[in-house]
């Protein structure tokens, strides 16, 4: 896989480096993106709610309301945020340190004035600390070189992760990203129901987690890091997870947690490497293989090529 030159292609992105901006930030994007989960028609496992990558930052897409629509985009090249309408209505407020609360404030005003007002379910999800949008003083950083770095990341990680889904004619989501867990994912599946899962995501409802994973699958995508991972990691993981795949053979610098029941990918191990995107491939060809393989998939159906 070709890559383009520079040394700046995966940039660096230590945790420790953006965490305050990462955390106000992860709530920004909660506020925009509840603005399309409520006013978009439910789409199967929750494809419906994700933002995706631009050429300048991340974007809900149109939205419907009434006979217009609408977006909102993030741009993180001269730190902004856009909010467009199909009519020509049109309205933009500077991405600058500011608190989740007044964040929220003002983007709902700009709905208001553009006729476009929606009511949002106004607490975050998968979040540990679910203090109200409204209510919150204590997120307050923006560091736009941290913004504009971590979204040049999944400029890259949506690269690679778009050709690895291109190698699957089964059922694939698109490469989109949660706002929920603030990662990039791509998820494959075989085509047979799971078992129920078992819920338990903070302040998620249960419901939502088990008609996400109502199918079997392999999931792979990018995560900033937090928690028990303190550092930026590819990840993959199945559900339902097959017997001997956390045994699985998987290329080096990979390596399963058994802590989350999943396959992790350093990002710095692999941005360092001498073929990252190659490293990164195998990585996601080497997971994808022990899920399907052990989980009894039909390859061959499945995959593009496959005899």
């Amino acid at each position: 896989m070709a890559e383009a030159p520079g040394p700046d292609l995966w940039p660096p992105l230590p945790l420790d480096g953006w965490a305050d901006t990462y955390a106000t930030l992860h709530r920004w994007t909660q506020v925009v993106g509840k603005v399309r989960l409520a006013r978009t028609p439910w789409v199967n496992h929750s494809w419906h709610v994700t933002l995706y990558l631009t050429a300048r930052g991340l974007t809900t897409g149109l939205i419907p309301h009434d006979r217009e629509s609408f977006q909102i985009d993030f741009d993180f090249v001269d730190h902004r945020l856009l909010v467009r309408a199909t009519g020509g209505a049109a309205a933009d407020l500077d991405l600058r340190p500011r608190s989740v609360a007044a964040f929220y404030r003002e983007v709902m005003e700009v709905l208001r004035d553009l006729g476009v007002e929606t009511r949002i379910y106004p607490r975050p999800n998968e979040l540990p600390d679910a203090t109200p949008f409204a209510e919150d003083e204590s997120h307050a950083a923006y560091d736009p070189t941290a913004a504009h770095r971590v979204w040049q990341v999944l400029v890259q990680a949506d690269r690679v992760l778009t050709a690895f889904r291109a190698r699957f004619v089964g059922k694939s989501s698109p490469v989109h990203f949660f706002w929920g867990s603030f990662d990039l994912a791509v998820t494959r599946f075989s085509g047979r129901p799971a078992p129920p899962h078992p819920g338990g995501v903070p302040n998620l409802p249960d419901r939502v987690a088990r008609e996400a994973y109502s199918h079997e699958v392999s999931s792979a995508g990018f995560w900033p890091g937090g928690g028990a991972v303190p550092y930026a990691a590819f990840y993959s993981y199945a559900y339902p997870e097959p017997p001997g795949y956390k045994d699985a053979p998987v290329r080096p610098p990979g390596f399963y947690s058994p802590d989350l029941r999943e396959f992790l990918l350093p990002y710095d191990a692999m941005r360092t490497a001498a073929s990252p995107d190659e490293v990164l491939m195998a990585f996601l060809d080497d997971t994808y293989r022990a899920a399907a393989d052990l989980g009894k998939w039909d390859r061959a159906t499945l995959e593009r090529g496959a005899s």
